[in-house]
């Protein structure tokens, strides 16, 4: 790396302020002193522009994330692009980037930075979610299929245009590198949690009422599962009476999960709230009686690997997890409570010992935080640097 702070672009098609990952990376960066902008969605309420702790926030289009149909998600995931490759273009014409760091989805978001690579600057696609896999569990499409086979050819150009990928987890790794890009020019940053942030909640803010909170804080789609978690409380509430369902979050399946609670008579024992803030979701999280993430193992949710996990485990709470091939690949009875996926039944069995046995949580809480520890950005953070100052190193841009 040159002795002079770096500029940076990140570019997402997500609400930069609710993106663990993108905001890690970009304080990360900004910390030390590099000049960071943003390029992202703006939620209502947001100005499109602004500087929060010396990074340029650029948002750039408003979204809700309901869209059920596979052209209208195309469509506003197309004026996203256009949108940002003007302004990219913009900008570095105005101060020439040392790096672009392009989240996706879309796969092909990464070609908005077209300009920035032709005048030198280095190119990173974070892959955080593989497109064919994901296309394929969101609109029942078999991996198969034509339109799938197109999206693996897409991801093999991009990550060609990329100087290097990221991936986010290490199962993805072993797919991507055996179908699109070589193991040399591939590096796997799992979504590790940030201590500053997710850490046990203060003695003098624990629940002063007497309700046990069950927490599911994130994206509501089917391959979350939430729905098996609702039935599974529902089946088993009578033997929880101080026990409430929170669900923080939306998407697609929203409306779905809704009814369903009205359906099983959950109205006061299920709530449903918005998403919030990084920050306050902590707070949410460090206060629950326990979380849980109920993904299905059919299709994408089987090697989506969800960062709550380590974030209640930071949070010294007992988590319940369904045993997906990514979950039993980085976990084990000893740090989260398993329930086989898919399965009512499972999962409200541990739902139960979980509530009545408290006390022998403990000691897997212990272990799980110390876990957390280990696989924090606090620690593991250095990989990342390290990455952006290798490539920059390697391409030696010029002083604009």
């Amino acid at each position: 790396m040159s002795d002079r702070p770096l500029h940076v672009c990140h570019i997402a098609y997500t609400f930069y302020d609710r993106d663990n990952r993108v905001m890690r990376y970009v304080q990360t960066l900004a910390a030390r002193g590099d000049q960071v902008d943003v390029i992202s969605l703006r939620a209502y309420g947001q100005r499109w522009r602004e500087t929060v702790n010396g990074v340029s926030l650029y948002r750039v289009q408003r979204r809700a994330t309901t869209e059920k149909r596979p052209w209208t998600y195309l469509l506003k995931i197309a004026w996203f692009w256009l949108k940002s490759m003007m302004l990219t273009t913009g900008l570095q014409l105005r101060g020439r980037y040392d790096l672009v760091h392009v989240h996706n989805i879309p796969d092909f978001l990464v070609f908005v930075a077209w300009l920035p690579k032709l005048m030198g600057a280095r190119l990173i696609l974070d892959i955080h979610d593989l497109v064919p896999e994901l296309y394929a569990g969101k609109f029942n499409r078999s991996l198969s299929a034509a339109v799938i086979r197109v999206l693996i050819v897409l991801e093999r150009a991009c990550a060609s245009f990329a100087d290097h990928v990221i991936v986010s987890n290490h199962l993805w790794h072993d797919r991507l590198t055996s179908r699109s890009v070589a193991a040399s020019k591939c590096t796997t940053i799992v979504n590790y949690p940030d201590l500053d942030l997710f850490k046990p909640c203060p003695a003098e803010k624990t629940r002063t009422d007497s309700r046990f909170v069950i927490l599911y804080p994130g994206s509501l789609n089917h391959h979350q599962g939430v729905d098996i978690a609702v039935r599974a409380f529902a089946s088993v509430r009578d033997g929880m009476p101080d026990a409430v369902f929170h669900i923080y979050g939306n998407g697609p399946a929203l409306g779905g999960l809704i009814g369903l609670a009205r359906e099983l008579g959950l109205d006061g024992r299920v709530a449903f709230m918005e998403r919030t803030s990084v920050a306050r979701i902590a707070e949410v999280m460090a206060a629950a009686g326990v979380g849980i993430v109920p993904k299905r193992s059919d299709g994408f949710g089987n090697e989506a690997f969800s960062t709550k996990i380590l974030e209640f485990m930071a949070c010294a709470v007992p988590v319940i997890v369904s045993r997906t091939r990514i979950d039993d690949f980085y976990f084990n009875d000893a740090l989260v409570n398993f329930f086989e996926p898919g399965s009512v039944s499972s999962c409200a069995d541990v739902l139960l010992r979980t509530y009545r046995h408290r006390a022998d949580q403990r000691a897997k809480v212990v272990a799980a935080r110390e876990f957390a520890m280990r696989y924090s950005w606090q620690v593991r953070s250095a990989d990342y640097v390290s990455l952006v100052d290798s490539l920059v190193t390697r391409a030696a841009p010029s002083e604009a």
